[in-house]
């Protein structure tokens, strides 16, 4: 399973999520506590928002411990929303077009979790794509594809709804085909304004999720694993919820996915 860590608020330095606390994420990537592997090697990435609507993005196959320019880069970049995440490769080889976050225009993903049976539905979930979202793809992964789905099902007009009806339309062509159907999905992605998270899976034992305040009431850190020792700090998002970070703060709410209209 990944990790990943993510903050939307007043402007901040990477480092203050990646690289600086006791268990920053480059910590996570070879030392994680809530993960059922310790090591997530397999690459790593980070997407942040600046003065253009799309974000900037720094993705590289090296163990995030070992690149000799992730601390660099997060001590420099200050940021009032960004993404980061170190790999424990489930789907896709060890390559760069399959680390997180993926971006798509404004839109970035990062995931941790999976699509069970991915190879025997992955040709359906493409034929959904119209042909911008399908040449966009560049990686191999159940991530990239699902976040694409989500995109094609109107991600830029209703994230909440998009994100229901991709994951139901998953759990959907996995039960047409005969397979189980099992999705485990904790993600988090933004468009530049605000910061969203989901966590869910089929079986109820999705990735662990947590969420706390940074800095003032209104900048928050969504992450996979808490940062630091100070428990009472971290709330844990409870299964089937989807959270979102705006300009007013953090939401919770209910989450559950929703056939699309046509296929219902």
């Amino acid at each position: 399973m990944c990790r990943w860590a993510a903050y939307r608020g007043n402007p901040i330095y990477l480092e203050e999520l990646v690289s600086s606390p006791a268990h920053s994420l480059i910590e996570q990537s070879h030392c994680a506590t809530r993960a059922k592997t310790a090591t997530n090697g397999d690459g790593f990435g980070i997407a942040w928002y600046g003065d253009h609507a799309e974000p900037g993005r720094y993705r590289d196959i090296l163990p995030a411990w070992s690149d000799c320019n992730l601390r660099s880069l997060a001590r420099q970049i200050r940021s009032p929303l960004f993404l980061a995440h170190v790999r424990a490769a489930t789907h896709g080889a060890t390559r760069r077009d399959n680390c997180h976050p993926f971006v798509h225009g404004r839109w970035s993903f990062m995931h941790n979790g999976q699509i069970s049976g991915f190879d025997r539905i992955r040709r359906r979930m493409e034929a959904m794509l119209c042909d911008e979202l399908f040449h966009a793809r560049t990686g191999a992964t159940d991530s990239e594809l699902l976040f694409l789905l989500a995109l094609q099902l109107g991600l830029d007009r209703d994230p909440q709804g998009a994100l229901a009806r991709a994951i139901a339309t998953v759990e959907g062509l996995s039960a047409d085909l005969g397979g189980e159907v099992l999705v485990r999905f904790t993600a988090a992605l933004s468009d530049g304004r605000s910061l969203y998270a989901v966590r869910y899976a089929t079986d109820s034992r999705p990735p662990t999720l947590y969420a706390a305040p940074l800095g003032d009431p209104l900048s928050y850190c969504l992450v996979s694993e808490p940062l630091n020792d100070e428990v009472d700090r971290w709330a844990e998002i409870p299964d089937g919820s989807i959270v979102v970070v705006g300009e007013k703060g953090i939401t919770v709410e209910p989450f559950l996915p929703e056939m699309p209209a046509q296929a219902a």
